[in-house]
């Protein structure tokens, strides 16, 4: 595995950069509104310390608006790394995907199936 997986992995595994991560998809946002998104609960300086961790991992693109900066999830990148992950320990499903026999949906567990 090289570094840039193994970045992206640490980056993945912290279940308050998971909840950063899904309040950036698909917009902008700067600290404060981070802060706010979660409640609370984490507060300013750590927010910070997290979004620095999913920049260097390339997850999250900043954009500076005066003194304020705005974060944002870098959805291409994400999409590249999960799938060097999925060819790399899903190589037969990389191989049918790619032949068409299932679709994207394979990936997704069957919600049925942990809900009973």
């Amino acid at each position: 595995m090289d570094s840039d997986a193994v970045a992206f992995a640490k980056a993945l595994a912290d279940d308050t950069r998971q909840q950063i991560m899904e309040h950036l998809c698909c917009a902008w946002l700067n600290v404060g509104d981070i802060v706010e998104a979660l409640g609370g609960k984490v507060n300013q300086p750590t927010v910070s310390h997290h979004l620095k961790k999913l920049q260097d991992a390339g997850l999250v693109l900043a954009r500076r608006e005066g003194r304020q900066h705005f974060y944002t999830l870098n959805q291409e990148y994400l999409t590249v790394c999960c799938g060097r992950l999925i060819s790399t320990f899903a190589p037969e499903l990389t191989d049918r995907m790619l032949c068409g026999e299932v679709g994207v949906e394979a990936l997704l567990p069957d919600m049925e199936e942990h809900t009973s």
